[in-house]
């Protein structure tokens, strides 16, 4: 076959850049067509803080994501925060069982968790029922029976669940007993830093 004498090294130069956007143009094509990559799932704000935790702002100072208060804690209670590292408590998958001896405290060198006079004196959250989805009305007093404080009463007069904040250190074990024995959850623990902003 016999090569065009005219066609030089500027044209072949011009119809690889145009052969070259073209194929680039047919690959955003192909990749416009497939499905959107899902979201990644939003990053949960409802954890709580181990005992004895420090103020926010000075537990994020103090703690150097060491991890050694998950490693003693004998319930797996404690995991860490997917972003920053910082050990945290997801009351509804595995709350807080308050140990006499409180592990996790004498494991922090840094004290970012302080220790405490008994278990009374922790405050990781606090417990908040939506009388709408319980059903201690009903005679359920599965979270009752399960509050280590004694925080959890029922009131007969209006046939509803009482919270007692003086007593309630937000464990987390009311919020893990409703989600097993009830379809639709009824009691959350407020975290301790997130009751800190609304005053505030």
């Amino acid at each position: 076959m016999a090569t065009d004498p005219s066609y030089g090294r500027r044209d072949f130069l011009k119809d690889s850049v145009v052969s070259v956007a073209k194929a680039a143009q047919e690959l955003a094509n192909q990749q416009a067509g497939l499905p959107e990559q899902p979201a990644p799932p939003p990053v949960r704000t409802d954890w709580l803080r181990p005992p004895g935790a420090v103020s926010e702002a000075l537990f994020l100072d103090r703690c150097t994501q060491c991890g050694d208060c998950g490693k003693v804690c004998p319930y797996g209670s404690i995991t860490f925060h997917p972003v920053n590292g910082t050990p945290v408590i997801f009351a509804d998958q595995m709350p807080c069982y308050l140990c006499e001896d409180v592990p996790c405290i004498a494991a922090c060198a840094t004290e970012a968790l302080l220790p405490v006079d008994g278990r009374a004196q922790i405050r990781m959250g606090l417990a908040v029922v939506s009388h709408r989805a319980c059903t201690a009305g009903q005679g359920c007093y599965a979270c009752a029976a399960k509050c280590p404080t004694d925080a959890l009463s029922m009131d007969f007069d209006r046939q509803q669940l009482v919270v007692t904040s003086e007593r309630c250190v937000g464990c987390g074990l009311c919020e893990q007993v409703c989600r097993t024995v009830n379809d639709r959850l009824a009691i959350r623990v407020t975290p301790a830093r997130l009751l800190a902003q609304s005053l505030s």
